[in-house]
């Protein structure tokens, strides 16, 4: 999509923090991090959110890749959220799908 920041981001036209990249999935930190670690884990083929998701394999590379970063940053073992928005109320405001990694801090429940 060409006017999806996300898809700039993957097509190397707007620059990013990247932390991993494979053939389906790339991973930057995220701008405004809420977190000492907040990367986001996106698929480099544009899907707008969760409900148009309809590979689950893709879903699941999505986690497992932020499950690795989590690891390879140290905080699987002391623990880390994942978190993806889906549309407007649910928090959602860059309409390519992305998972949130968040750790380094103590993260409490509800979120908000």
């Amino acid at each position: 999509m060409s006017d999806c920041l996300f898809c700039k981001i993957v097509a190397g036209s707007i620059k990013a923090n990247v932390v991993y990249d494979d053939d389906e999935v790339l991973a930057f930190h995220d701008l405004n991090p809420q977190a000492p670690l907040h990367v986001l884990v996106i698929p480099k083929r544009h899907v707008e959110n969760l409900n148009a998701l309809d590979d689950a394999e893709l879903g699941g590379h999505l986690l497992r890749v932020a499950a690795q970063i989590a690891h390879q940053h140290g905080y699987a073992e002391r623990g880390y959220r994942t978190v993806i928005n889906c549309n407007a109320d649910g928090g959602q405001t860059v309409f390519h799908l992305h998972v949130h990694l968040l750790a380094g801090r103590a993260l409490h429940w509800p979120p908000g």
